[in-house]
C-alpha cells in the first residue's frame, strides 16, 4: 500500500439544513450541528498520524478539519476539490422551480449527458477534469502516506468514481451525509475502498 486516504464531506451548514444547494459559489460557514459533527470526527480520528490535510478552497471544509490543522498537520487547499458549481441556482430557495430544474439536470446526467450544466455552472465532466489535476498533486507527494481529504457531496461522489474507475453513471451509489467517511487504499495505480460511508463517529 502506497497511501491510505481518508475522504470526508464537510459538516452541516444552514443551507444544507434548509435543503438549498450551495455549490462552488456559496462560501458558507458550518452551523452548530456542523461544528459538532467536525468535533466528533476529530475526537474519533485525532490519533491517526495524518501526513497532510487537503481541502477545497471553501471554508466549510477548512472548518470541518480545523482540529487537525490547529494541531499542526500540514494543510493544502486545492481548487480541484471544490464542489460542482450549480451556476444560477446556487443559494436559491428550494421551491418547486428549483426542484423541477434539478430533476431535469439529473435526468440529463442519467441519460449519459455529462456535459450538461446550468447557466454559469459546471458539468460532471468539468469537475472530473479539475479533480484529475488535484489527484495528480496528491499522488505525486510520495512521502505523504496517510492523508485526510475534506470536500463536498457531489464532488466527492465524482471523485470516488474517478478513484475506482467507475462510470459517472454510478455516482449516486455513494451516499454522502455530512462528515461521512470513505477510506481508500492506493497501491500502485489501484484504489480500493476499505470503508464505505462510515458515520460511526456521529453515533
Amino acid at each position: 500500500m502506497d497511501k491510505e486516504i481518508y475522504i470526508i464531506r464537510h459538516g452541516e451548514t444552514d443551507l444544507n439544513k434548509q435543503g438549498i444547494v450551495q455549490g462552488r459559489g456559496i462560501n458558507s460557514d458550518l452551523n452548530d450541528t456542523g461544528r459538532a459533527q467536525a468535533a466528533a470526527f476529530y475526537a474519533a480520528y485525532k490519533d491517526v498520524s495524518f501526513d497532510k490535510v487537503y481541502t477545497s478552497k471553501l471554508k466549510r471544509t477548512h472548518q470541518t478539519v480545523k482540529g487537525f490543522i490547529d494541531g499542526g498537520t500540514p494543510w493544502e487547499q486545492l481548487a480541484g476539490l471544490d464542489e460542482l458549481a450549480w451556476g444560477v441556482w446556487e443559494g436559491k430557495p428550494n421551491d418547486e422551480n428549483a426542484i423541477t430544474a434539478f430533476k431535469g439536470i439529473v435526468e440529463q446526467w442519467d441519460g449519459g449527458d455529462y456535459d450538461a450544466h446550468f447557466e454559469g455552472g459546471e458539468s460532471p465532466n468539468d469537475v472530473l477534469l479539475r479533480e484529475k489535476e488535484a489527484l495528480e498533486i496528491i499522488k505525486s507527494a510520495t512521502d505523504e502516506k496517510t492523508i485526510l481529504i475534506c470536500m463536498h457531496g457531489r464532488a466527492m461522489r465524482l471523485f470516488l468514481c474517478l478513484l475506482t474507475n467507475m462510470p459517472i453513471s454510478e455516482m449516486t451509489s455513494f451516499p454522502h451525509q455530512n462528515t461521512t467517511l470513505y477510506k481508500v487504499e492506493l497501491t500502485g495505480d489501484q484504489f480500493v475502498i476499505t470503508a464505505f460511508n462510515n458515520t460511526d463517529h456521529l453515533k
